[in-house]
């Protein structure tokens, strides 16, 4: 097993931004594995999407086959349970009063942080890479800066350890989010994430775009087809 300081766990949820930063981690760190979680969620269609997305993008590189190590599913009912929420019930996607989207997962990511780190001290994993993000967004506290710095602090001083949160889409567009995918594995990435993975909050993966599947309507999927269109026109 590579050393820690060489071992990177990366949320995955099939999504484009996960994508793009298991090929970051993969272009960085000699061993890689992977997290994702069935919380319930509405579009749970992105968890189908991690196998064959991750299978293709082993081909792209020998040396990301030989770096990419196992994946792992975590069962998170109780968060689906907890949240009356468009992500995790058959609702209306608005804007609430608090100005937040009603898409938005109270204590999601910070859950979801939380128990890959637990994860990564069993599996021997210094790096944790998350694709949180707080330039093209939807506005979730728990996708900022100052929050993912807080939890690392959090995080090191209540497990003992010495973890590193990587937030390599932080001041990414989505526009630029593929043009790092671009960089990191070419044309041929680029269109693995395109045809593989999944956005769309509705989980529809039954209307194909230029940009990808989706309902073409949910703030995903439109986040997604204005960054596929300012990345296509360069």
């Amino acid at each position: 097993m590579a050393h820690a300081d060489d071992t990177a766990l990366v949320l995955f949820s099939g999504g484009q931004d996960s994508a793009t930063c298991l090929a970051w981690a993969l272009d960085r760190f000699a061993r890689v594995e992977t997290l994702g979680f069935d919380y319930g969620q509405r579009h749970a269609v992105e968890l189908e999407c991690r196998a064959t997305l991750r299978a293709d993008m082993a081909t792209l590189s020998p040396d990301w086959a030989a770096r990419l190590g196992p994946d792992h599913t975590l069962d998170l009912p109780v968060l689906g349970a907890l949240s009356e929420t468009a992500l995790t019930r058959e609702a209306d996607i608005v804007m609430t009063e608090s100005g937040l989207p009603s898409t938005f997962v109270p204590g999601r990511n910070l859950i979801f942080l939380s128990l890959a780190a637990a994860l990564a001290v069993r599996r021997h994993a210094r790096h944790i890479v998350t694709g949180v993000c707080e330039t093209d967004y939807s506005g979730y506290p728990d996708c900022r800066d100052d929050t993912i710095k807080a939890l690392q602090v959090a995080l090191n001083l209540g497990m003992a350890q010495r973890f590193v949160l990587h937030t390599p889409l932080m001041w990414l567009d989505k526009a630029q989010t593929w043009r790092l995918a671009e960089a990191l594995g070419g044309a041929a990435l680029v269109e693995a994430i395109n045809r593989h993975s999944h956005s769309c909050y509705l989980g529809d993966r039954r209307h194909a775009h230029d940009w990808g599947y989706g309902c073409g309507t949910c703030p995903a999927c439109e986040l997604r087809a204005k960054g596929w269109a300012a990345y296509v026109e360069g």
